[in-house]
């Protein structure tokens, strides 16, 4: 063997024991493959075990963006054509296999496992998730307080992060096809351009998510606005790496600090309360400083080894974990949630979290085997067009073929159900019914739209009654007659205000009234401690929804004016009532106050009557002995259906064969719609000419 030979086999022996990573060029990154299996494992061990969110998603969004720019760049600095439409072929026809089969086998043990009160949900985020916009439902159920009372976590839920990334992968090949415009009108290099552009989206979307976050945090984590920056801080790495010079112990030092910075994220920060927003730079700004740490520049000696990360994040432990980050992310939620259903446990034990994750490796292994590895096929991107789009029509049908079915046959089931046995549901008319011996159906029954059923009127408010202001006049709805009707009555408050509409709207028929509702979850008229969250969130809407009524000039207006505490006699009256009732006085408008309904902390009611379970409860045990507003009955009228709803001192789960609750503290619709007599045998000759 000759010098030069040995010096070669030398150098190459160097170069793989010093396997970080390649020079800074295109080529594959296994210290990347590694650092999404650090993020995954974070993802996931918070998931299980802590409870909090980690940063590890946010990681795997950025790094998403990176490749992504890194591959249309080359082509746009080359002059290439962008093949958008095969890209986005090419890219979906990768993603879909695995989410749909995950997808379909999650909905089938949900259809096993969970109860059919959680089904009407579960089929519109399994819509949802196969159409990519699951990250929007979610944002706007999070907003809906009715979703926050389901007792459990949604088993799709986690699919709202790769909706995300679906719409980005649609948008960032605009942005490219918007960089070759200005490339060639410029005549800038595209590198250049291309970072300015990313550059204004990071720092517009930044600073919009920094405002949302504060604002509306639950919305803010779901919303695909503020999540940009993320995928633009990806990009803009991707555009300066080749540029980015770092002695080597600096990179190392860097690396290090990035890598422990990721791990420690979710310990040491309010992920959960400052996420999306500016705290969100932590995870990725660890990430990027691992990834700069892993660019070895061309002209540094190969045999020099790699003092950061780069060398354990390359072990092929971690690489195993990293090539199967993606189906570990589909299949390690389903599987947490559902066993802690049938577990009936609201955390995971240590041993339990030790068999949701060895499960979790296990399924996660077998669908990158079976199901993602089969279908990366060499020049799916250039070649074969038609092949990818049947793959992402199989892939769709696969979850069609699971939801559609279920969901048409028990919707028209339900409503066969309801038709045959209608003169049976009396709701409060008809007592308790739990024990009567009687072979009928409880409603409601999935597939009825009680979530959403009495939510809004007929239409969204026009005319007079519309508001320049986006959050009112999102917030307002209208019965058809309400600009026609001699008379005009106004619901105003969160959802406990909401609820009552399906008793008043049968009485407004009845007695030609127009009605207009303002809702808004969790904006009831109290007025709140300053800087709170509640006062950040519905102060403005608060006092501009008040201005709004006075600007109708309604002939009433009906709102709660009393807080229940779940399990508790600690019913109080709102806060600041005497003003809010003074006000509207004062502009001539009549204020009807109705009176909360009991509350619950422990039981879902709804379930609980589903399910047969005795869940009834005193009514002293969550109403306090009078009513909390009698000292506003000389100047209001009072609303209180406690007698209908807790008949004889006892609040039941069931009456006349309806579910007298949707969960811990909402009432159904159904029944809710039974309490119409009782709303008009209240009100009296209120209104009437």
């Amino acid at each position: 063997m000759t010098v030069d030979a040995e010096s070669r086999r030398a150098h190459r022996a160097a170069a793989a024991r010093s396997s970080a990573v390649p020079p800074s060029s295109p080529g594959y990154r296994r210290d990347i493959d590694g650092l999404r299996a650090v993020a995954i494992l974070l993802v996931v061990v918070y998931h299980v075990w802590i409870g909090r969110v980690s940063g590890g998603v946010d990681v795997f969004l950025m790094i998403s963006a990176f490749f992504l720019t890194r591959s249309f760049a080359r082509r746009l600095d080359a002059g290439k054509p962008l093949a958008v439409g095969t890209f986005l072929l090419s890219r979906f026809r990768r993603l879909m296999p695995a989410a749909a089969v995950v997808l379909a086998a999650a909905l089938g043990a949900c259809w096993l496992l969970l109860p059919e009160s959680a089904w009407p949900q579960l089929w519109k985020e399994g819509w949802a998730s196969l159409g990519y916009v699951q990250n929007w439902v979610l944002g706007f159920d999070g907003v809906d307080y009715y979703a926050h009372d389901s007792g459990l976590a949604s088993p799709l839920q986690h699919f709202w992060s790769l909706s995300v990334q679906g719409q980005v992968f649609v948008l960032w090949p605009v942005l490219f096809l918007l960089g070759a415009l200005l490339v060639r009108w410029t005549r800038r290099s595209a590198a250049s351009v291309m970072a300015v552009l990313f550059g204004l989206v990071f720092a517009g979307s930044l600073a919009f998510s920094v405002w949302e976050t504060a604002e509306q945090q639950t919305f803010a984590y779901f919303d695909t606005r503020a999540r940009l920056w993320e995928f633009a801080a990806g990009s803009l790495l991707a555009l300066a790496l080749p540029y980015v010079r770092v002695p080597r112990v600096l990179r190392a030092v860097l690396g290090w600090l990035g890598l422990v910075g990721l791990v420690v994220c979710g310990m040491v920060i309010d992920v959960r309360g400052g996420f999306p927003g500016y705290l969100a730079l932590w995870p990725i700004v660890s990430a990027a400083l691992v990834i700069i740490a892993g660019t070895r520049p061309a002209d540094e000696h190969p045999e020099l080894g790699d003092l950061g990360p780069g060398r354990f994040l390359a072990t092929r432990p971690v690489l195993a974990l990293g090539r199967d980050a993606y189906a570990l992310y589909l299949v390690h939620w389903p599987i947490l949630i559902l066993w802690l259903t049938v577990r009936e446990r609201p955390h995971a034990s240590f041993l339990d979290g030790l068999a949701i994750i060895g499960l979790s490796l296990i399924l996660a292994r077998l669908v990158t085997v079976l199901v993602e590895r089969p279908l990366r096929l060499p020049g799916g991107e250039r070649g074969r067009p038609w092949r990818n789009v049947g793959v992402i029509a199989l892939c769709a049908a696969l979850v069609a073929a699971v939801l559609a079915p279920w969901q048409v046959a028990t919707t028209v089931n339900a409503e066969i159900q309801k038709a045959a046995f209608a003169a049976q549901y009396t709701g409060a008319a008809g007592g308790d019914t739990a024990g009567d011996g009687k072979d009928v159906p409880l409603i409601p029954v999935p597939g009825a739209g009680d979530r959403e059923r009495w939510s809004r009127l007929d239409e969204a408010c026009t005319g007079r009654f519309a508001s320049d202001i986006a959050e009112v006049q999102e917030s307002c709805s209208q019965t058809k007659n309400a600009a026609t009707a001699k008379q005009l009555v106004v619901v105003i408050g969160d959802s406990h205000a909401n609820q009552f509409s399906g008793a008043l709207r049968p009485v407004a028929d009845e007695r030609g009234w127009g009605v207009v509702m303002l809702m808004r979850p969790w904006c009831s008229l109290e007025t709140h401690e300053e800087g709170t969250d509640l006062s950040n969130y519905c102060d403005d809407w608060q006092r501009d929804a008040t201005d709004l009524v006075v600007s109708m000039h309604p002939d009433a207006l009906f709102t709660i004016v009393t807080a229940a505490s779940p399990d508790s006699p600690d019913e109080r009256l709102i806060n600041g009532a005497n003003e809010t009732v003074d006000r509207f006085l004062s502009e001539g408008i009549r204020v009807v106050g109705v009176r909360d309904n009991p509350r619950s902390a422990v039981d879902n009611r709804y379930e609980c009557a589903i399910e047969g379970h005795p869940c009834n409860f005193p009514v002293e045990q969550a109403l306090a002995a009078e009513n909390p507003a009698a000292p506003l009955a000389d100047r209001i009228g009072l609303v209180d259906f406690t007698p209908w709803i807790c008949p004889n001192g006892l609040c039941l789960t069931e009456m006349g064969h309806v579910a007298v609750y949707l969960d811990t503290n909402h009432l159904s619709f159904p029944f809710v719609r039974t309490l119409a007599p009782a709303l008009d045998q209240q009100l009296g000759d209120f209104l009437k000419p």
